[in-house]
């Protein structure tokens, strides 16, 4: 599509902010469209469950429609709205007992390494092996303390940077890296006899 020098750029997140606490409602809706995707994928991957993803993303968003003109911009709206995302996963997780269900069916859940396991031709010894690690590494991450689990999910499911993850746990970014070696100790550890 052919924009003419009569049409506007998209407004950047901060405008949409500024535009929010003006009043205009329809800034919002860019704001929700713009991220959508993303709260969906980080519910995902906290839950295992579209269903929950998909209220937990939702709520997100009431939440941040709700609290958008308290949003003072010391951070990015991007960095402020994952934090209200994770904060709701976590709550989530405390309320239902439990953090990741194992899922053999996920696509876009896997880790980089299995992906890349998945697409190449197997036997069914090597289904049967990959299975086993999909299930340890999904018990192990189960494990995690919660700071850890956090930290690896937003670095490994969502490519979040470090100062992105330091800003979204409200943290510094040493922090954020022990939190990461120490998660990918642990699951390196649960997968030693596959090594």
């Amino acid at each position: 599509m052919f924009h003419g020098e009569d049409s506007p750029p998209d407004p950047g997140d901060d405008d949409l902010v500024a535009m929010c606490h003006r009043g205009e409602r329809q800034a919002f809706d860019v704001l929700v469209r713009r991220y959508m995707h993303r709260a969906y994928q980080i519910a995902l991957d906290f839950t295992h469950d579209g269903e929950e993803a998909k209220d937990l993303s939702q709520e997100a968003f009431l939440r941040a429609f709700m609290q958008i003109k308290h949003f003072d911009r010391r951070s990015s709206f991007y960095t402020w709205f994952y934090r209200i995302v994770v904060n709701l996963c976590l709550d989530h997780h405390r309320r239902r007992g439990r953090f990741l269900r194992e899922r053999l069916d996920g696509r876009n859940t896997e880790p980089a390494e299995e992906k890349e396991m998945a697409g190449a031709p197997s036997t069914p010894d090597q289904e049967a092996m990959a299975g086993e690690v999909r299930r340890r590494l999904g018990t192990a991450l189960d494990g995690l303390p919660k700071n850890q689990r956090t930290a690896f999910l937003l670095r490994n499911h969502q490519g979040l940077s470090i100062p992105e993850i330091a800003k979204v746990m409200e943290t510094t970014e040493g922090t954020v890296r022990v939190h990461l070696h120490r998660a990918v100790a642990a699951l390196r550890q649960s997968l030693t006899e596959f090594a």
